[in-house]
């Protein structure tokens, strides 16, 4: 029996398997250096989130949000003309409203509101100003 046709066919296999594992490898070595890459950037990103989330109490709060409503804007421009406290009425005398009791009442209103946002003081009853 002639066993050189089959050592030679054991032969092309180890030769394809040896090839395939040296692909493999090389496979293995791409995947390691991309995934110690992968890790160091996450590294990163948690030192940066680390680093962002201490100094987040120390940055300066932005103002608030003021509310939906047209006349806010109107009434903060208003007081950055003004030189002292002004009233609701003034207020709405400023923003041209006619000084009926229920516009005074709605403008007292928003004045009150934005007293809660920390916008404006109320030094004395009545009085607003703007926040210093």
């Amino acid at each position: 029996m002639n066993l050189q046709p089959l050592l030679d066919a054991l032969e092309l296999q180890e030769d394809a398997a040896r090839a395939l594992a040296g692909d493999l490898r090389a496979q293995i070595d791409d995947l390691q250096t991309r995934l110690r890459e992968a890790e160091t950037h996450l590294e990163h990103l948690a030192i940066t989130h680390k680093t962002v989330t201490g100094l987040a109490d120390r940055l300066p709060a932005g103002p608030p949000d003021l509310p939906e409503h047209p006349d806010y804007p109107r009434i903060l421009a208003a007081f950055n003309h003004a030189t002292g406290p002004l009233r609701a009425k003034g207020v709405c005398e400023a923003l041209g409203h006619e000084l009926l009791p229920k516009n005074v009442e709605g403008t007292r209103a928003k004045l009150k509101r934005l007293v809660k946002l920390g916008i404006l003081t109320e030094a004395d009853t009545g009085n607003f100003a703007r926040k210093q």
